[in-house]
């Protein structure tokens, strides 16, 4: 699965397929809530020519009209990182094997929002990089070389400093063949474990059903995200954690939902087992209300009394950048305090969490809405400067 972000990249994915558009059509006419976008497609190789015009996504080449073969399907998950959507962003990243960092040749580079997204990358642990300069088309070839330049720079001692960067015009499917080059060379399918316990991360979850839909008609909620480990079957049961917040003697508790699978949808075809890698929607018995409007984003699922503790508070050793990243201004990262609210990333889930004590070396948070996760998880720290949230460092789950 690979993370896509920046400027131009909805032109970017349009142009690798037309699943995209296609897709985000038919929700929009569901009703759905879109946060996280979305879009499989399968890179393919013609057998006859040679590199970089042999990869393809067409059946057949276009160059010599041989067969080509099939190399892999390959999910785009497209995350808004701009603004108040930072948060979004970095649920993104947590489901990726790898990213496109897109830039526009016809600005400056770095923008404060390709810093941003470039800083969020190394805090969540995404190494495997493309860099594409798109829209080459909009500048003469002396303005490409300099912002080529720019790009060098800008990436020289980060996670993508040897990223291979890709010039191309998505808007006229230009160098396409060169971008799926580089990403088979620099973005490899990792190894994943089918054996273990089930665990999904959730990114999306939503109700399918028509309004004014018949009783006898309406099925069950949907939720959407990335197994990161085990094997999931069609009529598996899912217990889903932290769960449903419920309210007893004007107590907030919080208590874990489960369910059963009911169908399995993998690249918009209906499966009977997913595994590790890839977007996947699941069907499940839940009530639709339950799922509507992306209210389950942020939670695990997994098999029955095998999933991570859920954490009401914890404690996190701190790692701060030295400068506010995603800002005009050079501002100099302060120490935590004690009290201070700072939003929390952890795998899909974003949330507020107040300092109760802060050292130098670590701190500990109470959260206003409980996370599932692994001990060791990593945390996205980001703090709120003027109207939106800002990165400013990352830390490690401790207890």
């Amino acid at each position: 699965m690979v993370g896509h972000v920046d400027h131009g990249k909805t032109t970017l994915v349009s142009a690798l397929s037309g699943i995209w558009t296609d897709r985000h059509s038919e929700e929009i006419k569901r009703g759905i809530s879109i946060r996280l976008g979305y879009a499989d497609t399968t890179f393919r190789k013609c057998p006859e020519c040679d590199g970089p015009g042999c990869y393809t996504i067409e059946k057949k080449c276009t160059h010599c009209n041989s067969k080509t073969d099939k190399l892999r399907t390959v999910s785009f998950v497209d995350s808004p990182g701009h603004e108040t959507l930072m948060a979004t962003m970095l649920s993104g990243a947590a489901i990726m094997d790898g990213a496109v960092l897109v830039i526009a040749a016809s600005e400056a580079c770095p923008q404060p929002q390709t810093q941003e997204h470039l800083t969020a990358l190394d805090i969540v642990g995404v190494k495997n990089i493309v860099i594409v300069q798109n829209k080459v088309d909009l500048v003469t070839k002396e303005e490409a070389i300099e912002n080529y330049e720019q790009i060098k720079k800008f990436v020289e001692g980060t996670v993508a400093e040897n990223a291979p960067i890709i010039p191309l015009s998505a808007q006229h499917n230009i160098n396409i063949d060169s971008f799926i080059m580089a990403m088979e060379k620099n973005i490899p399918i990792p190894e994943r474990s089918n054996d273990e316990h089930m665990m999904m991360l959730v990114a999306r979850s939503f109700d399918i059903n028509k309004p004014g839909a018949e009783a006898s008609k309406i099925v069950g909620g949907v939720i959407g995200g990335s197994i990161s480990r085990g094997r999931l079957r069609v009529k598996d049961n899912l217990e889903i954690r932290p769960g449903r917040m419920i309210e007893v003697d004007g107590k907030r508790t919080w208590m874990p939902v489960e369910t059963a699978t009911s169908t399995i949808m993998v690249g918009g075809k209906s499966v009977k087992e997913a595994t590790p890698g890839g977007l996947i929607g699941v069907g499940t018995t839940l009530d639709p209300a339950i799922t509507r409007g992306d209210s389950l984003v942020g939670q695990v699922a997994g098999e029955p009394g095998t999933l991570p503790p859920v954490w009401e508070k914890f404690t996190t050793d701190l790692h701060l950048l030295e400068r506010v990243v995603g800002i005009t201004k050079d501002i100099k990262v302060e120490p935590i305090k004690t009290n201070e609210s700072l939003m929390l990333s952890i795998g899909t889930a974003a949330t507020i969490g107040i300092v109760k004590s802060a050292r130098k070396e670590d701190a500990e948070v109470v959260l206003k809405r409980p996370v599932c996760a692994e001990v060791n998880s990593r945390v996205a720290i980001s703090r709120r400067i003027g109207s939106r949230w800002h990165l400013i460092g990352f830390g490690i789950i401790k207890n």
